[in-house]
């Protein structure tokens, strides 16, 4: 019998983003974030590839970027709603991160794996955040997946993108819980 990590167990089935705009400061230092980065790299990698990379954006940058969010939506509606909520994403923030999937040429390893990897890498950065205490979430939205607004303002080069925006702090309240999905309706049990 496999001796079981009770203790991450526990995390994994009670773990719980924190919504971005409950988050503040203190946000992880340094030494933090580099460590909370090098469990993220530990993600399954098929070939070893690293088809993906790390933007910190700390709170300088995530005003500018909030700037240019709020051209960029405004530009497309101007529903005053959606342009506050996609630019607060930006300027309320004191640290997120950028994790560019960045996918290699490969005869072997097909570009959706190198997809499934960069988001694999999300979700250890947004666990490994949440397991050490800090509050996380992984967002994104439409300027994220626009190649023009990213290689301008992220400097992404043209075959990059955002995977996610994993946003960083001290949580102020708890969020409640939400509904999970009911395992049994979408599971199907193949024994033969």
């Amino acid at each position: 019998m496999p001796a079981p990590n009770t203790a991450a167990l526990a995390f994994l089935q009670s773990r719980r983003s924190r919504p971005a705009k409950t988050l503040t400061t203190p946000v992880p230092g340094d030494d933090d974030l580099r460590a909370l980065l090098t469990i993220a790299a530990r993600t399954p990698d098929h070939g070893k590839l690293e088809p993906w990379r790390f933007i910190v954006l700390q709170r300088p940058a995530l005003l500018r970027l909030a700037a240019e969010v709020e051209k960029f939506v405004s530009a497309r509606t101007d529903d005053t709603a959606i342009i506050a909520k996609q630019t607060a994403q930006y300027a309320n923030a004191h640290l997120a991160v950028a994790v560019v999937e960045s996918p290699k040429a490969s005869p072997k390893i097909p570009p959706l794996e190198q997809t499934y990897s960069a988001g694999a890498v999300c979700l250890a950065l947004l666990n490994g955040a949440l397991a050490s205490g800090w509050g996380a979430n992984w967002l994104s939205g439409p300027a994220s997946h626009d190649a023009e607004f990213t290689r301008t303002n992220l400097g992404l080069a043209p075959h990059e993108r955002i995977a996610g925006l994993i946003h960083l702090g001290t949580e102020t309240n708890p969020p409640p819980e939400r509904p999970r999905p009911d395992v049994d309706s979408i599971t199907t049990w193949v024994a033969s």
